[in-house]
């Protein structure tokens, strides 16, 4: 009796060990679609257009006074910093679809000198922009609004800083501070997959 229970006990934990080391994903996006557009008015869809290659995927609005700029710069310094970059993909998708259309993105991304290939620039829908932020977990939250002269709403949003890295399989391996984690640690990270 002792022995079975020994070896049940042995087993439990081999099993146990197994099923932690050959899940190191914290999501796996593989389960869904979201269907959108990308800097230049082509369709994307997400996750399906970005298999086969990992992903480094921030997310941003073009009017945010303050650290979106710095996720930006931050995508584009991993990019500029990695001795190979082979096929990985850089995404930045905007959480305000109402304002950041294909045109603005376009704009945007030409001030940082990524409107080119490997970086793209994601809108959408606002309903299917709602549901991409939800599943990543990106909070919004307007935090200063008012009509402008010309009857305009102009606003502000408080949100998620965040840079993700998702493998070739659309699972989410890693998830970063956007605006402060230094590029070499997501490089390294990058090279482990």
């Amino acid at each position: 009796m002792r022995l079975f229970i020994r070896n049940l006990i042995l087993f439990i934990v081999t099993i146990g060990i197994a099923v932690s080391c050959s899940s190191p994903a914290l999501d796996d996006y593989s389960d869904v679609q979201f269907q959108l557009v990308d800097q230049n008015g082509d369709s994307v869809i997400f996750p399906d257009d970005f298999e086969g290659a990992p992903v480094v995927m921030g997310f941003i609005y073009t009017n945010c006074p303050d650290i979106c700029s710095f996720i930006t710069a931050n995508v584009s310094k991993i990019y500029n910093e990695m001795d190979d970059p082979g096929d990985t993909q850089f995404v930045l998708v905007t959480f305000d679809p109402n304002r950041d259309t294909s045109e603005v993105l376009k704009g945007y991304a030409d001030a940082f000198d990524m409107d080119r290939e490997p970086f793209q620039f994601l809108t959408g829908d606002p309903d299917v922009i709602d549901q991409l932020m939800t599943r990543v977990g990106v909070r919004t939250q307007e935090s200063y609004s008012r009509d402008t002269e010309n009857g305009e709403r102009m606003y502000f949003l408080n949100h998620s800083d965040k840079i993700l890295l998702i493998d070739s399989r659309s699972r989410l391996i890693f998830d970063y501070g956007g605006s402060m984690t230094p590029p070499n640690i997501i490089i390294e990270d990058l090279e482990k997959l």
